[in-house]
This record gives structure tokens, sequence and C-alpha cells, in this order.
């Protein structure tokens, strides 16, 4: 059996983050028993981003979403949310990585502000 790519996708992500903000803290948070293994989120001066696998994708929620601009246009998922914004990624979907690199920089400097 292959790897399952949404292990690969958060292995990705979290590479993508410390190129981003280099300080960045990475925690498990919200640990239950139908997820022992917790939800990773990344914080640099105030939480950044959260990363959760579901069986059909990987969901990126920014905390402060809506307060960033997305020229790339990834976010693509909890538009309506007054604060959050979040990015669905599914199998075979390619993520932009300079575009997630640009946004998690946006959100640190926000967090700084």
């Amino acid at each position: 059996m292959s790897t399952d790519w949404r292990s690969d996708l958060v292995e990705r992500v979290r590479s993508l983050i410390a190129t981003a903000e280099p300080a960045v803290v990475e925690e498990a948070k919200w640990r239950k028993a139908s997820n022992p293994d917790g939800v990773p989120t990344f914080s640099a001066d105030g939480l950044i981003c959260t990363v959760e696998t579901y069986k059909d994708k990987v969901k990126l929620t920014f905390a402060k979403g809506a307060s960033l601009a997305d020229p790339a246009g990834l976010f693509n998922a909890s538009l309506d949310a007054g604060t959050r914004r979040a990015i669905d990624v599914f199998e075979g979907e390619e993520l932009d990585g300079d575009a997630l690199v640009a946004l998690v920089r946006e959100a640190v400097a926000l967090n700084r502000s």
C-alpha cells in the first residue's frame, strides 16, 4: 500500500509553514478518542492556522483568514465565516506552496502588528 496522500500533504504543509516562519511553534491540541493525535496548530505571536485531516481532504484553517489578502485564491472554504478562512485540499489537487508561504507570512505579520 502506498503512503497516504494526506500524510504527505501534511508533511509538505508543515515544511512550508516552517519555511515561511522559522520561529513557528507547532502543538497538537484538541486530542480525543476519535483523534488521539490531536489537531496540529501552528503559532507565532498568536495562532496562524490549524491542519486537520479528513477522509477526503486536508483542511488548513487560518484563524484570522478573513483579514488576509489572498491574491492566489487559496481560500476555498469557510468563506462566509466572520474571522477565519480555510483551504480544503482534496486528493490529486496541487497546493500552491509559494502562495501558502506568502499567506503564512502575512498571518504572522498580522499577529505581530
